[in-house]
C-alpha cells in the first residue's frame, strides 16, 4: 500500500515524502519562520500593554465596585470606610425609566440627594405636621443627613432642612443591594396619615409608597434576589472541600481511562460496532413485525389521507415499510463499510493504543494543559480588567440640580450648569433654595474617552489573538513532544530527555511568527462571526424570513469555515513542530498528506472521536451521578449529616462539579487527541519515507507493521 503511494507521481495532492537519511525526528537545525507576522504580533502585544496602562491611568473600577454620594465620594472606602451603603432621599426619582446595566457604570445616580450610611433604614418614617415646631435633632436621624449638617447646633429649621434636602423627608424599609439602599418590598409597611395638606412639602407619603410599589420593580428585578445569591455563596463556602474531591475524582478517572485505552481500545471499538449492528438488526425485525401486523389489518395510508397528527402515520403499513427499507439500506452500508475498511479500523485502533503508550512514557504531557489554562486565564483576566478600566475612565461631572422645587427659576438651572461640590454655595441661587451640586455622570468628552469604543474593539481583537496563540503554542509543543516519541527507533531509549520542555523552548524560539499567523487567521473569522451575531441581535425585530434565512446561512458557513481552519491549523502546527517550516508551507504539506490518505484520516478521526466521546461521557456522567447522590443526601458519610440538610440549593455544587469535570476531561482528552493526530501524520510519513529495508527501516510499532503486513529487515529489536 505504501509502495503504491510512492510510485504515484501524478497525484493531484503532491508527491509523497522522499526518504532523508538524516531525518530521525523533529529537525534541530531550523530558523525563525514568519518573521513579519512575529513582529506584527509583538507590536500588537506592546500596543495591548499600552492600552492597559492608559486604561489603568484613566480608569477607576471603584465606579462599579462602590457607589458615590452626591458629592462624588465613594461609600465603603476612604473616609467613608465605615459607611458602605448609599441612601437615596427620594427613591421615586430613580424608579422612572431606570436602566440597570446603563446605570451600573454610571454609579446609579439619581436627581436626589444621596449619602453614605452605615446601615440601610429598616422602618417607615415621615416628618409629620407637628414635627415642624420641634428642633431638627429631635426629628431627623443624624446618620441619614448630609455630613456637612450638624443637627445639634444648626440654625436651620425643620422646614428649611426639608426644602434644602439636607435630611430625608421620609424613610422606608430598605435592603442593601450592591451597596445601594433599595426598597424591601417584602417588609411590612405601616402606612402613616396623609401629609398632603402641608404647604411646600413633597407629595403625600401614601402616594410615595404607591409609587415605590409600582416604580421600583425594575430595579429589584435587574439586580435579582439578594437572598438567593447569599444562600448560594453559603453553599459554596460549606461544600468546597467536597467539590474539590469531586474534581480530583474526575482527574483520576480521566487519567485512568486514557491509560486503559492502551489495552481496551480494540475491545471498546468492536463492541460499539457490534452493538450498532445488533441494534440495526433489531430495528429491521421490529419494522417487519409492525409492517406484517398492519398489513394483516389492511391498514393503509389511503384510509387516513393527510393529517397533522403524525401518530396516525405509525398505524399504517406503508410507514413501517419505509422504515424497514431505510434501516435495511443503512445496515447493508455499515456492513459493507466494515468489510472494506476493516484494515483501516485496525490501523486506527493500533494508533490509539500507541498514543496511550506514548502518554505513559511521557506523563509530563498530561501536565502541560495547565500551562495553556494559565495562559488563557491570564489573557481573560487582562482582557476583563482592561475592559473594566476602559469603561470606568473619565472625570466626574457635577451639575446644579433642583431637588424639591418646580419653579421656573429652578427649571432654568436644573441640570444645565456645572459646579464644584467643594466650593458650591446654595445661597448663590436665592430663587431656588433647593439647588444642590449633585454628581451626575462621568465625562466622556476627552480625546481618550471619545476613542473608548475603538479601544474596546482593540481589546477584544488582541484578546482573541492571544487566546488563539496560547492554544496554538500548546498544540505545537505537544506535537513536538509526541513526534519525538514516534521517530525514536528504540523506545523508550531513544526518546530525548525532557521532550515537552525541549519542544516548548524550540517553539518559542523559532515559531512564534508561524503560530501567530495561524492564530490571526482564526481570529479574523471569529471576529466576523461576532459581528454577524451582533447584527443579527440588533436587527432581529426588523428581519423578514428571507433576511433570517440569509443570516442563518452566513452563520452556518462561517461556523464551518472556523472548524475547517481549526483542523488545518492543528495539522499545520504538527508539521511546524517536526520540520520547522513556515505556516503556509506546513499547512500545504499537512493538507496534501491528509488528502493522499483521506480514507484513513476519516476512519481514524471518527474512531478517535467515538472513544473520546465515551470517555467524556464516562467521566462527566460518573462524577455527576456520584455528586448527585452525595449532595442530595442519598449517600451519607459516617458520623456526618446529609449534605442535603446543610445546603440551601444542593444542585449548585452538582452543577459546579459536572462543569469542572467536563473541563478536566476535556483538558486530558485534548492531549490524547493531539497525540493521536501527531502519531497518525508521522505514521503516514513513515509509510511514504521508508520501505522496511536496512537503509530505510520503518519507525512504526510492531503492531502496525503486523496489520499492514510489513516488516523491517533490520534485526535490531523494536518495541
Amino acid at each position: 500500500m505504501g509502495k503504491r503511494q510512492q510510485t504515484n507521481p501524478d497525484s493531484p495532492y503532491g508527491e509523497p515524502v522522499q526518504y532523508d537519511p538524516s531525518f530521525n525526528g523533529p529537525i534541530r537545525k531550523r530558523g525563525c519562520t514568519d518573521i513579519i507576522c512575529c513582529v506584527l504580533f509583538i507590536t500588537v502585544i506592546l500596543g495591548y500593554i499600552a492600552v492597559g496602562i492608559l486604561a489603568w491611568l484613566y480608569g477607576d473600577p471603584r465606579q462599579v465596585l462602590y457607589p458615590r454620594n452626591s458629592t462624588g465620594s465613594f461609600c465603603g472606602t476612604g473616609p467613608n470606610i465605615n459607611r458602605p451603603a448609599l441612601l437615596y432621599f427620594d427613591i421615586v426619582k430613580c424608579a422612572t425609566g431606570f436602566n440597570v446595566m446603563a446605570a451600573a457604570l454610571n454609579g446609579l445616580q439619581c436627581p436626589t440627594t444621596q449619602v453614605c450610611v452605615e446601615k440601610c433604614p429598616g422602618e417607615f418614617y415621615a416628618v409629620g405636621p407637628l414635627d415642624y415646631a420641634l428642633k431638627p435633632a429631635k426629628v431627623f436621624n443624624q446618620s441619614y443627613c448630609v455630613p456637612t449638617l450638624n443637627l445639634s447646633n444648626t440654625p436651620l429649621t425643620v422646614k428649611d432642612i426639608v426644602q434644602k434636602d439636607l435630611c430625608p423627608f421620609y424613610t422606608i424599609p430598605t435592603t442593601s443591594v450592591v451597596r445601594r439602599c433599595l426598597p424591601d418590598v417584602q417588609a411590612p409597611v405601616d402606612m402613616p396619615p396623609d401629609f398632603s395638606n402641608v404647604e411646600g412639602l413633597p407629595p403625600s407619603v401614601s402616594d410615595t409608597a404607591n409609587l415605590l410599589n409600582n416604580g421600583t420593580g425594575n430595579i429589584l428585578n435587574g439586580f435579582g434576589l439578594r437572598d438567593i445569591s447569599v444562600r448560594i455563596f453559603e453553599d459554596f463556602a460549606s461544600s468546597w472541600p467536597w467539590i474539590l474531591a469531586g474534581l480530583a475524582i474526575a482527574m483520576v478517572l480521566s487519567m485512568c481511562f486514557l491509560l486503559l485505552l492502551r489495552f481496551l481500545a480494540r475491545v471498546m471499538v468492536w463492541f460499539i460496532i457490534v452493538a450498532v449492528l445488533v441494534i440495526g438488526a433489531y430495528g429491521i425485525w421490529h419494522c417487519y413485525w409492525e409492517y406484517d401486523n398492519y398489513k394483516k389489518l389492511s391498514a393503509s395510508i389511503n384510509d387516513i389521507g393527510f393529517t397533522t397528527d403524525f401518530s396516525f402515520y405509525l398505524k399504517v403499513q406503508e410507514t413501517w415499510l419505509a422504515f424497514l427499507i431505510i434501516i435495511s439500506v443503512v445496515e447493508v452500508i455499515l456492513i459493507l463499510v466494515l468489510i472494506f475498511l476493516r484494515i483501516r479500523i485496525l490501523i486506527a485502533i493500533a494508533i490509539i493504543q500507541e498514543s496511550s503508550k506514548a502518554i505513559s512514557q511521557m506523563m509530563s504531557t498530561l501536565i502541560y494543559p495547565l500551562v495553556t489554562f494559565l495562559l488563557i486565564l491570564v489573557c481573560v483576566a487582562y482582557w476583563g480588567s482592561t475592559a473594566l478600566y476602559l469603561a470606568t475612565s473619565g472625570e466626574a461631572v457635577y451639575k446644579v440640580v433642583a431637588l424639591n422645587s418646580s419653579t421656573n427659576e429652578c427649571q432654568l438651572i436644573n441640570g444645565t450648569m456645572d459646579c464644584d461640590p467643594q466650593t458650591f454655595n446654595a445661597s448663590d441661587y436665592p430663587s431656588c433654595p433647593s439647588a444642590a451640586c449633585i454628581f451626575v455622570n462621568y465625562n466622556m468628552e476627552g480625546l481618550f474617552q471619545r476613542n473608548l469604543f475603538n479601544l474596546q474593539i482593540y481589546n477584544v481583537l488582541a484578546f482573541l489573538w492571544c487566546v488563539n496563540f496560547a492554544i496554538a503554542l500548546g498544540q505545537c509543543t505537544l506535537a513536538g513532544a509526541f513526534s519525538s516519541y514516534y521517530w525514536a527507533y528504540n523506545k523508550p531509549d531513544d526518546i530525548p530527555m525532557f521532550p515537552v520542555f525541549g519542544a516548548f523552548v524550540r517553539t518559542l524560539r523559532y515559531h512564534v511568527g508561524s503560530l501567530a499567523f495561524g492564530a490571526l487567521i482564526l481570529t479574523l473569522v471569529q471576529v466576523v462571526r461576532v459581528l454577524l451575531e451582533y447584527i443579527d441581535h440588533k436587527t432581529k425585530a426588523a428581519q423578514n424570513p428571507c433576511a433570517r434565512f440569509i443570516l442563518c446561512c452566513m452563520k452556518c458557513c462561517l461556523w464551518c469555515l472556523e472548524k475547517f481552519l481549526k483542523f488545518l491549523n492543528r495539522n499545520a502546527y504538527i508539521m511546524i513542530a517536526v520540520y520547522g517550516k513556515n505556516f503556509c508551507t506546513s499547512a500545504k504539506n499537512a493538507f496534501a498528506l491528509i488528502m493522499r490518505n483521506i480514507i484513513r484520516t476519516v476512519v481514524l478521526d471518527k474512531v478517535a472521536d467515538l472513544l473520546l466521546f465515551f470517555g467524556k461521557l464516562l467521566v462527566v456522567g460518573g462524577v455527576g451521578v456520584l455528586s448527585f447522590f452525595f449532595f442530595s443526601g442519598r449517600i451519607a458519610l459516617p458520623h456526618s449529616s446529609a449534605q442535603s440538610e446543610t445546603l440551601n440549593y444542593y444542585w449548585m455544587p452538582i452543577i459546579t462539579v459536572v462543569f469542572g469535570s467536563y473541563l478536566i476531561a476535556h483538558g486530558f482528552f485534548s492531549v490524547y487527541s493531539m497525540c493521536v493526530d501527531t502519531l497518525f501524520l508521522c505514521f503516514l510519513e513513515d509509510l511514504e519515507r521508508n520501505d522496511g529495508s536496512l537503509e530505510k527501516p520503518y519507525f512504526m510499532s510492531r503492531n502496525l507493521m503486523t496489520i499492514l503486513n510489513k516488516s523491517n529487515k533490520n534485526p535490531q529489536k523494536r518495541k
